[in-house]
This record gives structure tokens, C-alpha cells and sequence, in this order.
């Protein structure tokens, strides 16, 4: 079989099993089991694809027609333009999530102490150090399997940070200027509502916020006023319906100057307050 018919068949595959992006996972697969790029493709169309490699992408082929994602299958993504080593332990990073990063890295400055709560593979604080290197950076989490993940995500990078296995900020000693936070924030009973892909596969800790999705909200904003320095700023990503309910319970806990941030499609996805009193 030519790599041109692998992949048509690979498309056709998925597409009969219901994967949206077919033609996109069909390539991205022969890409990762074949090594090769769309250069190599189009230079080599009609050339037989190796025995084993055949058998290989139709194993990683079948994986995704029973829903799980491409991620976990590849073991990897991109993130803010860095590539993140993932798996079902940890969520899979998401381009929403990169509004928080940006956001964070306009209020750090070299020489701060940032913390970074439920870390899970690590790409919040790893991109924020990939940028600004001269700070001092906690990343906790309270999976351990999680925190293996991002652990080699650090050394991947190369930079340094410190880990921390610990339920919000039970084992969390001192005080940041900046702590950011992407949270469990699915309501219990919405979960079930997910796609296969979220709901069969990506870890369950990581996406239960409980009853109303603000479980982990609520500590974070209380526990985190002894965790913020004065003039500090605590920068949560939030469910696209939440923004104002978190920004209420920030500045019933006293934080000021709390703003609610957008993403690319118009909807709530970062909140932020700082100077709590």
C-alpha cells in the first residue's frame, strides 16, 4: 500500500466511525508513525509504505475510531508554540488555556514568586518560565501521576521548577506575587454531557468541579488570600459561563481590581484579581 492510499483509507476509516476531523487525524497519524512530513508525502505518494509501519497505523487508526484522542495516542501537543509531552494522566493542553499564560506573563516580572495550582502537565508554568526564566516557580498538583508528567515536561525545556504534590495549597508554604490557576470546573452532572474524547478518556480529577462546577473556586480564592503578596494578582481559567460568578466571589473575598478576559471566540475565559485585602 502506497503512503497516498494509507492515508485516503485512513480518512475514510475514521470518517465511518464518526471522527470529525478525519482527514486531519488520518495524516497527523501517518505523520507520527511514519516519522515523515508533508514534504516527505508529496515527494513520495506513490511509494509502497512499509509492511510494519502499515500494521502500526492501522493499530493507532483503530485507537482513534474507539475515541481516544489524538493526544494521548501521539503523546504529545503544542502549546504556545512549545511541544508538551501528555498522556491520560493529565488533561490535554488547550488553546483557550493560552489566554491565561498571556495574561499572567503582562503582570510577572524577572525575580517574582509564581505559583501554579492544579499543574497537570505543566504547560501553564513551563511557558511562563520558557518566557521569563528569572523567576522562582512552584507548580502543585495533587496527582502524582500528574506531576511525573510534568516533571518531564521541565526537563524537556529545560527550565526550573519546583513540584509539589499537594491538594490546593495544604502543602504550600509562603507567599507569590502571581499564582494562576486552571482548576476543575465542570459541573458534576455536566460531565457526562462531554465529548467521548473528554469524557471516557481525559482524567475525572481533573474536570469535576463538583455540584456547581465553583468548588475549587471558592479554596482557591479564600486559602489563596494568605498565599498572595500585596499588590499580588490570582489569575483563574474559568468555564465560559462562570466569569461572573467567579469575579463576584473574588471581590466578596476582598480582591480588587477583578477583570473577566475574553478568548478568540468572544466568550469568558480568564479572571483576575489582585491587591486582596
Amino acid at each position: 500500500m502506497t503512503y497516498c492510499k494509507a492515508v485516503r483509507k485512513g480518512e475514510r476509516f475514521l470518517r465511518e466511525n464518526g471522527i470529525e476531523e478525519a482527514g486531519t487525524d488520518a495524516w497527523l497519524l501517518l505523520s507520527f508513525v511514519c516519522g515523515i512530513d508533508r514534504n516527505f508525502y508529496y515527494m513520495h505518494m506513490q511509494t509502497e509504505m512499509p509492511e510494519e509501519r502499515q500494521k502500526r497505523y492501522t493499530e493507532l487508526l483503530q485507537k482513534r475510531a474507539k475515541r481516544v484522542p489524538l493526544q494521548y495516542i501521539t503523546e504529545e501537543q503544542e502549546f504556545m508554540g512549545f511541544r508538551f509531552l501528555v498522556d491520560s494522566d493529565v488533561l490535554i493542553p488547550r488553546q483557550d488555556t493560552e489566554i491565561l499564560v498571556e495574561e499572567a506573563l503582562k503582570r510577572i516580572r524577572p525575580g517574582m514568586d509564581v505559583l501554579d495550582l492544579c499543574t497537570g502537565s505543566g504547560c501553564i508554568v513551563i511557558s511562563i518560565l520558557k518566557n521569563i526564566p528569572e523567576i522562582c516557580a512552584l507548580a502543585a498538583d495533587i496527582s502524582a501521576k500528574a506531576l511525573c508528567v510534568a516533571e518531564k515536561n521541565a526537563r524537556l525545556h529545560g527550565v526550573s521548577v519546583r513540584f509539589l504534590e499537594s491538594d490546593l495549597f495544604s502543602g504550600v508554604q509562603g507567599s507569590f506575587d502571581v499564582i494562576v490557576s486552571n482548576p476543575p470546573y465542570i459541573p458534576t452532572k455536566e460531565i457526562k454531557k462531554l465529548m467521548p474524547e473528554v469524557r471516557d478518556f481525559e482524567p475525572r480529577l481533573a474536570l469535576d468541579g463538583k455540584e456547581d462546577g465553583l468548588f475549587f473556586y471558592r479554596r482557591i480564592i479564600e486559602e489563596g488570600k494568605k498565599h498572595l503578596k500585596p499588590g499580588g494578582f490570582l489569575l483563574f481559567e474559568i468555564g465560559c459561563s462562570q466569569g461572573e460568578e467567579v469575579s463576584f466571589l473574588m471581590r466578596q473575598a476582598g480582591y480588587r481590581e477583578t477583570v473577566t478576559v475574553k478568548d478568540l471566540a468572544g466568550l469568558d475565559r480568564v479572571v483576575i484579581g489582585g491587591n486582596h485585602v
